[in-house]
């Protein structure tokens, strides 16, 4: 066997199946090293005003690292867990145990690609080649039918052209062994408390308990799509609001590559040969396809997903008070039920629905007219399945500044309210200071008088007996 030891410098692909960087690395090198770097500047404060990753998040990717570390464990392998900056400890480890080559997979937001150039700088001054690999989309950008730099900004243009014209690969077989170096020393998984953060209180009213790894995401998986077969319904309740089987709910996992896109798919198409292949199984393939297009719109358009003007090269108005909106809209506490028990559940939870989304950051930028980069900061740090290119995609889009083919896109809030929440059961979930307000009358709680408010028992909130704005 070769004496070459390889280091697999794991970030967001924290998974054994479909993994091309451990698969090559069991199959060209004698001793496999897998390494994570718990990197403080993913810990710290963003140039927004918010944190870089919050504590739900927190708790979820080292409940994932931990996983990860176990799974290589009942292979024979371990994963080396350390604490910096991995451009400072990715060489110092190499020349330690004497590797020969570092694989890791490419990112495309700059941060991600910055400290990728850092560490490949630092390798090369030790003659030791940082090895890129491409692992995070449903299709291979080397497949796609048109370079990065000319792929529509149109997404239904981009669509059916690589539909018709490209396949998506088999994954990857996981390794039944992995040999590491023998004198490989003990690491463990830092606390939440050592990584600066208090141990985050579980929402009891959360959709679900999101548990880090791959053997949460896989579980996840087996559960929504074949053990309670919600995945042939999935277009009809995608758009809910309350349970957990109205949407896949694995996001969490595709964003830290606990679960591959790759083994989704053909896990979909597996469910569409032996059960059922409707609207809806291709409505879950077409979400994954939206995630493709965004990393790949984050390679041809780089920065300009994060400035104010997008790649439109036009910012969208903001008002005076956009501080103190920004603040009421954080905090749910703008005075539309609906917006504010969507921000209530993020809050708490680190979760919140797709039409949860659309209407809050909508509402940020078109009704309180307060600059959509700290929208998109805040969920940064909230969201446990944030992903730069997904979150700020999304932003963008609805901001107007990024790849919406429509003009001035704008949610009647009110309407959406009542569309997808028409007995307020969700707002009563969330804001239960007006639980007592029966039926949809909860969604416009400053239409009742003072007497009304007492019939039910409430006292006037000040909140949403009289919003400081009005709604169109």
């Amino acid at each position: 066997m070769s004496e070459k030891t390889i280091l697999v410098w794991f970030r967001n692909d924290l998974r054994i199946h479909d993994n091309e960087i451990l698969s090559e690395a069991v199959k060209k090198g004698g001793k496999v090293l897998p390494v994570y770097c718990f990197d403080p500047r993913y810990f710290t404060g963003s140039a927004y005003g918010t944190l870089k990753t919050g504590a739900i998040r927190v708790r979820f990717l080292l409940e994932s690292v931990a996983d990860l570390k176990r799974s290589l464990k009942q292979l024979g392998g371990d994963l080396l867990v350390v604490n910096g900056r991995p451009e400072e400890l990715l060489p110092e480890i190499a020349q330690r145990y004497h590797v020969t080559e570092v694989y890791h997979h490419r990112e495309v937001a700059f941060e991600e690609t910055a400290i990728s150039g850092l560490v490949e700088a630092a390798l090369w001054k030790l003659q030791i080649n940082l090895k890129h690999f491409i692992g995070h989309t449903l299709y291979h950008k080397e497949d796609l039918p048109f370079p990065i730099k000319d792929i529509p900004d149109v997404f239904t243009t981009f669509r059916k052209k690589i539909e018709r014209d490209s396949n998506i690969r088999p994954g990857f077989d996981s390794p039944a062994a992995i040999e590491v170096p023998v004198n490989l020393e003990e690491s463990s998984i830092p606390s939440i408390n050592e990584l600066g953060f208090e141990e985050p209180v579980s929402g009891e009213r959360s959709v679900l308990r999101f548990k880090g790894g791959e053997t949460g995401g896989l579980k996840r998986m087996q559960e929504y799509i074949w053990d309670g077969d919600a995945l042939k319904n999935y277009k009809t309740t995608r758009n809910g609001l309350v349970g957990a089987d109205y949407s896949s709910k694995l996001s969490p996992w595709l964003a830290l590559g606990c679960l591959s896109t790759r083994k989704l798919y053909w896990e979909i198409k597996k469910y569409e040969r032996t059960r059922v292949a409707n609207d809806s199984t291709y409505a879950l393939i077409f979400e994954l396809l939206w995630r493709d297009y965004f990393r790949f719109m984050f390679k041809k358009h780089g920065n300009k997903f994060f400035s104010e003007e997008g790649f439109k090269g036009r910012a969208p108005e903001t008002a005076a008070n956009q501080q103190e909106m920004f603040d009421k809209w954080k905090n749910g506490q703008t005075g539309v039920p609906f917006i504010d028990a969507n921000m209530h559940e993020l809050n708490s939870t680190g979760f919140m629905s797709n039409r949860g989304r659309q209407n809050t950051a909508s509402f940020l930028v078109k009704e309180l007219k307060v600059n959509w980069t700290w929208g998109a900061s805040y969920f940064e740090e909230k969201l446990i399945d944030y992903s730069p290119a997904s979150n700020w995609g999304n932003w963008a889009y609805i901001a107007g500044v990024g790849n919406d083919p429509r003009e001035n896109r704008h949610f009647n809030v009110l309407k959406q309210a009542q569309e997808y929440d028409p007995k307020g059961d969700y707002v009563r979930s969330w804001i239960p200071a007006l639980a007592a307000i029966p039926g949809s009358q909860i969604h416009k709680p400053w239409e009742l008088t003072e007497a009304q408010w007492r019939n039910y028992g409430l006292t006037p909130d000040p909140v949403y007996f009289q919003p400081g704005f009005s709604l169109v």
